[in-house]
């Protein structure tokens, strides 16, 4: 048994970081400034993009990419159940439409021909989630958006560093929207990221984060002087803060770094799990590159002899946390008052969301962590 609770998804700081904060709070200027500049550009710069777009969430990503997309009321958006309620939110926020479409059993990503089936006349955008840092089926989904004129939305939450046939996630389709949430593989605390493949998204985009205005607070109050700005569209509140960016910097300088340790403690846990009663992740293709940013384990309980919830409580007794990553979207009560969906019209979602846990997979855990997490996750399959 550890002696210290080991926390699910805490993120890897160091002094670098801490030091950029400290710069920050003596520089006298907090808000949106030149270190979200910088971070866009160097974000932009991993991933070979020609413009990224710092904002406050990758909620705030989405939201703003679907407006940028065209997507307004009454409108549909095809996506996935297997999927943060973030990505259903920012669509009903918009008054339109989600639509679901289910998921692949083996990649736990929306299945494209799932997704075609549910395209009407309707349908302005697709949204798929490259789900724990496995792309999605891109190709597929190219096809579709290309045969009935859709916008792709790449929701990229878990897929910093993910490839596809060589191409970078969130640059294949019409938008990419990333997170830098605490738990995610490089951090900002809260934060997030838009890449936009036409130079008119990204500057729609830019206005729109920031309450519609034509400068931001940096390019009115800076040192250059000041500078009047006009509102020319109703914009939101979703800036970034050099307060953040100034952690995102030094953390992306480490991303390739990060992305190998987790590599590491994945290839560990498959290794470990191989002769336990559990369904583990499906291997990596060989033209893919995954972020490694979830290790999922499917608990049946028929398989295994416990259940998944009776899974999670057993680990929490050996100080190891755990997440689920998801109850899939129809389980939830608001959606099924809304809009009417039921679990098991999507079965692979339902048995997934229901079966799913997450164990902890940060570049902090040291090897006595993951040799713990293994050690608990053997001793309650096999009890």
């Amino acid at each position: 048994m550890r002696d210290t609770f080991l926390v699910f998804g805490a993120p890897n700081i160091a002094q670098e970081e801490i030091k950029g904060l400290t710069s920050i709070m003596e520089s006298g200027w907090l808000g949106t400034g030149p270190k979200v500049a910088q971070f866009e550009k160097e974000f932009a710069t991993y991933k070979s993009a020609t413009n990224a777009a710092a904002v406050n969430s990758c909620t705030a990503a989405l939201h703003l990419s679907l407006l940028a997309a065209g997507v307004g009321p009454g409108d549909e958006v095809v996506t996935t159940p297997m999927t943060f309620c973030a990505t259903i939110n920012v669509i009903v926020h918009l008054g339109a439409v989600p639509v679901l479409a289910d998921v692949d059993p083996i990649t736990f990503n929306i299945d494209p021909t799932e997704a075609e089936r549910r395209v009407t006349s309707r349908t302005k955008a697709i949204v798929p989630v490259h789900f724990a840092g496995r792309p999605a089926n891109m190709d597929a989904i190219l096809a579709i958006a290309a045969r009935h004129q859709l916008k792709i939305v790449e929701d990229c939450a878990h897929a910093i560093e993910t490839e596809y046939k060589g191409r970078k996630a969130g640059t294949i389709g019409d938008f990419g929207c990333f997170s830098f949430y605490v738990t995610k593989n490089i951090v900002t605390g809260e934060g997030g990221m838009v890449i936009s493949s036409a130079a008119l998204d990204h500057e729609r985009v830019k206005l729109l984060s920031l309450h519609g205005m034509s400068h931001d607070a940096w390019n009115r109050f800076g040192a250059s002087g000041y500078r009047h700005y006009q509102v020319v569209e109703a914009g939101y509140k979703y800036n970034m803060m050099d307060l953040q960016a100034v952690i995102g910097i030094e953390q992306l300088r480490k991303v390739d770094q990060f992305w190998n340790r987790r590599q590491e403690i994945w290839l560990q846990y498959q290794a470990a799990f191989a002769d336990l009663s559990v369904g583990r992740p499906a291997p990596i293709e060989e033209d893919e590159r995954h972020a490694y940013h979830l290790y999922t384990l499917l608990i049946d309980e028929e398989a295994a002899g416990i259940s998944r919830d009776e899974f999670l409580v057993e680990m929490r007794n050996k100080k190891i946390g755990v997440g689920v990553h998801y109850l899939s979207i129809p389980e939830h009560p608001f959606y099924q008052e809304r809009y009417g969906w039921n679990p098991d019209h999507y079965p692979h979602a339902k048995r997934i969301g229901r079966q799913t846990v997450s164990l902890p997979l940060t570049s902090k855990m040291s090897d006595r962590d993951v040799a713990d997490v293994i050690e608990a996750v053997r001793s309650v399959v096999t009890k």
